[in-house]
Parts: C-alpha cells; structure tokens; sequence
C-alpha cells in the first residue's frame, strides 16, 4: 500500500480520537484512577501527544524507559483535536511555506500548539519511509486537553507489554493482530497545508 509521506493515522471514533502518552506511575495510575490528569501533572508545561501507537512504542521503549513505564491512551474530542491542528505552527522553518525565519519564529511564540512530522515506526520499532504526526501543547492548549477535551484515559501498558512480548518471540502476525486499528484521519490537505513541509 502506497502511504503519502505526511499523513494522520489514529483509532478514531465518530466523535473522538486516540493518542498516546507514557508517564511514570505516579501520573499515570492516578489518571486512568479518576479519568483525568491528577493535580500532580503539570499544565504549565508543554505535553506532546502521538496518534501513533508504534511511533509511542517507540518512544517509550515499550514502557521499559524511566518514567515512561505507565503507557496512556487518552480520549479526546475530535473537536478538540481539530482545534490543535488549527491552531498550530511547524516546530521548524520551512523556507516557502514560511515567508522567512524570523516570522516563523513570531509564529510558533505565539503558537499555543506546534506540529512535528516524524518517521512512523514498524513492530521491531524501525524507521518507515513516511510520517507520523507529533502534537505539542502549550498554554492554552494544555488546559483546554486536560479540562475539556479528555474523554477517557486507559492504562494500555499490558497491551504494550504482550505485543512486544511477541515480537521478542518472533509472532509479529500475532502481535499485529492486536495493534490498535489506526486510519487515515479524515482531513484534506488544505487544512494540514500550514503544517505540510
């Protein structure tokens, strides 16, 4: 199957959409506890969130990283979500798409949320030839994620655990067999056209 090189892949709903997050257990356990970051996340700092579960997988190591050992699917409204992409900037110049440095620069300070496009991953966690979109919250965008867009957070370290536990072992159809259904999110390219490098 032929992948464009910038596409958004998610488990998506009619009216949500799935990232991914990893924290250590004292973040991690208390939210999927009450459904909602507890009072010991830090809002005023910037939060990145990955519609990819692979890409999280690689991240994290599996969960096996200091303090990424608790792996977070986060629930968040597609409004929400369709808010980021709206109100967000490319974390690098793009000569072209930007009119120069320095108002891309005016840009992403102003930016509540700034976009990456990274190598999406496959089960053994090697680089694909197309990309996976990153989400960075600052600011606003941090409290409208943890205030009002969150609809529900689960605790899919176990999930992590077994399908690397059978890629170790040399199943990778068992293993793909339980990846989260991810799809193309639907959105054309003339809303992603600030964010296409």
């Amino acid at each position: 199957m032929n992948e464009p090189l910038h596409r958004i892949r998610a488990l998506h709903m009619p009216s949500t959409i799935t990232v991914y997050q990893a924290y250590a257990p004292e973040i991690g356990l208390p939210a999927v506890q009450e459904g909602r970051f507890p009072a010991a996340w830090k809002r005023d700092r910037m939060t990145w969130i990955k519609p990819s579960f692979l890409w999280m997988m690689y991240r994290c190591g599996w969960g096996s990283k200091a303090g990424q050992e608790t792996v977070l699917a986060v629930e968040i409204s597609r409004d929400g979500f369709e808010w980021a992409l709206r109100h967000a900037c490319l974390s690098h110049y793009v000569p072209g798409l930007h009119s120069d440095r320095a108002a891309w620069q005016r840009q992403l300070k102003r930016a509540p949320v700034r976009v990456q496009w990274d190598p999406e991953r496959d089960l053994h966690l090697r680089s694909l030839p197309y990309r996976s979109l990153q989400v960075g919250l600052s600011g606003e965008a941090v409290r409208r994620y943890a205030d009002e867009w969150t609809v529900a957070v689960r605790d899919v370290t176990p999930l992590a655990h077994e399908i690397h536990a059978l890629v170790c072992g040399g199943d990778p159809a068992s293993a793909s067999r339980l990846l989260p259904r991810e799809r193309p999110w639907p959105v054309g390219d003339a809303q992603l056209a600030h964010l296409l490098r």
